[in-house]
């Protein structure tokens, strides 16, 4: 999925979410996804005709772009308008999704196990794919667990109906115009079948689930046959994932990061995904491993300290790496999962210190109002969306450190009561 240019919505495979990392109810790569597109109620009169007009006008558009006559009054002109997308666009979560109910759904035992067998069964592809592009295996399979479930829900519904219904729809209708042209292109250029080019209802195709403009710019032919076919194609599948995080400066034989034990008395002001720092800094500090041991130093080595679940939950130092994934996927949440997965696979152990058990989400419309209450004290939290990302946690720390309290950039009921919110 085009983690860089549509990281923004966060439900099939990942959870794609608009803004600053903000996690939502939707399960990413749980294995759940929304009907089809396809599915729920014809367009109305006024509706169809409205989009055949638009119609008429991008096929001009894709003419004067270089798409070929034939695709243009082929494909596109026979692309359908689906209500059913615009009802799964538009629509909110009622809350904002705790980490660890996350990392439950994501990253599951079940999902770790398949993934060590797959290890061994694509044992020589991903050592030459590791070799190649200098990307762990473990990292590789997760990502594709995350996606698809390895493959198993790469969607079904018709890239062009969606990619038209969305640049229709307007609401991020420049980027999707950008999506359809590359998707013709894809086409015209590389020659994919119009009707191979199936995926989710937000555009995402193929095993490890990439937008369009990513689809060109990274998919690579990873078994030979000089075909591009990430759809059936396992190799074809993980050499572009591969391909798509060394360009994306993946670092070769460097962590995405670890958990760590934080010491009594720590200032949780500190922790941040953008506060980073020296290695040798948060050793000072007094971090270690999650089992007690001394952070390895590397003296090129910098990291931030993460809290997802505040501070009764996990720590994690997340170092260049770790950005690579929030590259791929802007969610906290997401890239956080998929390393924890990813170690898993490795044979790593589970986390000392898990999420809690009884975090309890916060509804969408408390935390706007949450929002509201911060920007008016003066922390800036941004636009109050009702989700919690990036800004809003640091917003929160701040309030938490004035007022005294730990400064975790958590969100819970704790922090409503001291900001004096309170649903109406």
């Amino acid at each position: 999925m085009d983690r860089v240019l549509f990281s923004a919505l966060l439900l099939f495979g990942c959870a794609l979410t608009l803004g600053a990392c903000a996690e939502n109810a939707a399960v990413a790569g749980s294995g759940r996804e929304p009907p089809p597109a396809s599915a729920g109620e014809p367009p109305g009169e006024p509706e169809a005709q409205a989009f055949s007009t638009w119609l008429e006008g991008m096929k001009a558009e894709a003419l004067a772009a270089g798409i070929r006559p034939a695709t243009v009054n082929g494909p596109l002109a026979s692309a359908r308008f689906l209500p059913r997308t615009v009802a799964l666009d538009g629509r909110q979560p009622e809350f904002n999704r705790p980490f660890g109910d996350y990392l439950r759904n994501t990253a599951p035992e079940s999902r770790a196990q398949r993934g060590r067998a797959l290890l061994g069964t694509h044992a020589a592809l991903l050592g030459r794919l590791e070799d190649r592009y200098g990307v762990p295996a473990s990292v590789l399979v997760a990502l594709w667990g995350v996606e698809t479930n390895f493959g198993d829900i790469i969607g079904s519904t018709p890239i062009l109906d969606t990619l038209a219904t969305l640049a229709f729809e307007g609401r991020r209708g420049s980027f999707f115009r950008a999506q359809l042209l590359d998707a013709l292109r894809l086409i015209d250029e590389d020659g994919i079948d119009p009707g191979s080019l199936i995926g989710s209802w937000a555009g995402a195709m193929g095993q490890m689930q990439f937008m369009p403009t990513t689809f060109r710019a990274q998919a690579v032919d990873g078994d030979g046959d000089g075909r591009l076919d990430p759809w059936r194609s396992i190799p074809d599948a993980l050499a572009s994932g591969a391909h798509y995080l060394a360009a994306l400066g993946w670092k070769t034989h460097e962590p995405w990061g670890r958990e760590v034990s934080v010491p009594p008395g720590f200032d949780l002001a500190l922790s941040g995904q953008e506060l980073i720092r020296p290695v040798a800094e948060w050793s000072a500090l007094g971090l270690r491993t999650a089992q007690g041991a001394p952070l390895p130093e590397d003296p090129n080595a910098a990291g931030a300290l993460i809290l997802p679940s505040g501070a009764r939950g996990p720590a994690f130092l997340v170092y260049d790496n770790f950005r690579i994934l929030l590259k791929w996927n802007r969610s906290l949440y997401y890239a956080l999962a998929a390393g924890i997965l990813s170690d898993r696979i490795a044979g790593g152990p589970d986390l000392v210190r898990p999420p809690p058990a009884d975090e309890v989400p916060l509804r969408v419309a408390e935390v706007r109002l949450m929002q509201g209450r911060l920007n008016a004290l003066g922390f800036d939290a941004g636009e109050p969306d009702g989700l919690i990302g990036a800004q809003t946690r640091a917003a929160i720390r701040a309030f938490q450190v004035r007022a005294g309290l730990p400064a975790d950039g958590y969100a819970d009921a704790t922090l409503l009561r001291a900001l004096d919110v309170s649903m109406p």
